[in-house]
């Protein structure tokens, strides 16, 4: 609006029109007009406070006065309340708005200026940056560029915890969480605590291009990794990723966390944590500072933004808590197993050297070929020594080696004679520990599955005549020889010994010289 007091009060101290026009960025014509109107209305400077330029602007221009009553003020409530909701634009609005005045036959606004009203009542007003964002739309995801050191009270070496910062944009209400690396589980994570904390859940997540999150982001092309879809499906929310190198996509993540990095990562600074959970506790106190903290433009704090003007705008939470799942495509390996990346775990044998997905969550390790769930195990946080193996998983023949003891090679060999019960014996406690004699068990085992058992018998009888520290490659050496069967014949109780002939000798005689040959 033109400064009519200003105007009044330089041109009653002479100052040249041409200078006033460039003082007040007002056209010479202007400031010409209005000092011929206030002459003609009688008014000269000075004027009365309570003469402003509104009532200078009714006193000096009543044409325009009259032309402005005929031009329908919007309803800002309404608008205010209607750009809530799912939809709705400024647009559609102000086509309402212009149906709404040729009924009542009033002028309405052109759309720029409405749109510019609309937008001056709401920063005057208490409402939020709904100007820009609806409620209950978007929530923006980050991590945060600084650290927290946690000191090793033992050694004292320090290792960074990250920081996860999470905004929803409309209210500028804030969550954050310290986390010990920023791998998938802690990112899903995160991502539940915030909708928990928030109390609801927006329509959007908006990330930025981490890999955490999506697989893959072109101008063509948009891929969320299958753990991070899984997130959003059970929420009932889109991701929808920035555009590559295009922070202000999430202009207000990237704000919050400047904004937190000074809040509370800086304002922590000076403080020594010996352990993640110390330094959440606090982080989790700063956290509710920062999200008390006054607006500098505009009344009230995050928190009261979002509990006035967002909250009941969010999607309720889901009846069933979401558990947080990492997804990877693994190849069987030979030992018929899949790794969680500490330990592994047992598959089908038949799947060796194919390709599966495992999903791995806090408390259960899921194996799935072609879309079917072939294995699923407890998942074991702290490192094994061997394989967790579910048996039903293993080859016949390894299956059989679990279910082997002493005992039972024992009563085996007591079954075939006491010569092999001997060999068998020698097998189990020639070592430190009677496993280490299983393999040789079990290989003479197979062989009483190819031999009758006198034969067996016979060999063990045989190799211990033979030698003090049997072995299966002598047994087997033994059982292979024709020569065994004969042996066992000869030496049976039953069998008479058989008379030696020589056939027909000669003397002594026969062979000196002379002697006759004939």
């Amino acid at each position: 609006m033109v400064d009519y007091r200003e105007i009044l009060r330089l041109r009653s101290l002479g100052t040249p029109i041409t200078q006033i026009a460039e003082t007040l960025h007002s056209s010479r014509n202007t400031i010409r007009d209005v000092e011929i109107r206030a002459k003609k209305e009688g008014i000269r400077w000075p004027l009365d406070a309570e003469l402003t330029n509104p009532k200078l602007h009714g006193l000096l221009y009543p044409e325009r006065m009259k032309k402005a009553n005929v031009y329908m003020e919007p309803d800002y409530v309404y608008i205010h309340s209607e750009l809530a909701k799912k939809g709705v634009n400024l647009t559609l609005l102000h086509k309402e708005y212009q149906v709404k005045c040729a009924n009542a036959g009033r002028v309405p606004y052109q759309y720029t200026q409405f749109c510019d009203k609309y937008r001056s009542w709401a920063m005057k007003s208490k409402a939020t940056m709904r100007i820009h964002h609806k409620p209950g739309a978007a929530m923006e995801v980050d991590w945060a560029g600084g650290t927290l050191p946690i000191t090793d009270p033992a050694t004292g070496n320090e290792e960074p915890a990250f920081l996860f910062v999470s905004v929803l944009p409309c209210s500028c209400y804030t969550y954050v969480e310290l986390c010990s690396d920023m791998k998938s589980e802690n990112w899903l994570r995160c991502h539940v605590h915030a909708y928990e904390y928030f109390g609801g859940v927006p329509r959007l997540l908006i990330p930025d291009n981490l890999r955490t999150g999506v697989t893959k982001n072109t101008r063509l092309d948009t891929i969320i990794n299958r753990s991070y879809t899984e997130l959003a499906d059970h929420y009932n929310t889109a991701v929808v990723p920035t555009r590559v190198e295009a922070p202000r996509d999430k202009s207000h993540a990237e704000g919050s966390v400047s904004y937190a990095s000074t809040w509370i990562l800086a304002a922590l600074r000076n403080e020594t944590f010996f352990s993640l959970s110390e330094a959440k506790e606090a982080v989790a106190k700063k956290l509710e500072e920062l999200n008390g903290y006054p607006f500098k433009k505009r009344e009230g704090n995050r928190r009261e933004a979002y509990l006035l003007e967002e909250k009941e705008f969010m999607q309720p939470l889901p009846t069933n808590p979401y558990e947080p799942s990492v997804w990877s495509d693994q190849k069987v390996l030979l030992d018929y197993t899949v790794t969680d990346g500490l330990n592994k775990y047992s598959v089908p044998y038949d799947l060796i050297g194919e390709e599966v997905s495992v999903r791995t969550t806090r408390n259960a390790v899921e194996v799935f070929f072609h879309g079917n769930r072939i294995a699923v195990h407890p998942r074991e946080h702290s490192r094994k020594r061997d394989p967790i193996t579910n048996t039903a998983h293993m080859p016949e023949n390894h299956r059989q080696y679990l279910t082997y003891t002493k005992d039972d090679f024992l009563s085996w060999a007591a079954g075939i004679g006491p010569h092999t019960e001997k060999v068998v014996r020698f097998f189990l406690e020639s070592g430190r520990a009677p496993e280490q004699g299983f393999k040789s068990c079990v290989s003479l085992k197979k062989y009483g599955d190819q031999y009758k058992k006198e034969r067996i018998e016979e060999a063990c009888r045989q190799i211990l005549t033979f030698s003090g520290e049997p072995s299966i490659r002598g047994l087997s050496v033994l059982l292979k020889s024709p020569v065994t069967e004969k042996l066992s014949v000869k030496d049976t109780p039953s069998s008479k010994p058989a008379r030696r002939s020589h056939g027909i000798t000669r003397g002594a005689d026969q062979f000196r010289e002379g002697g006759d040959w004939q």
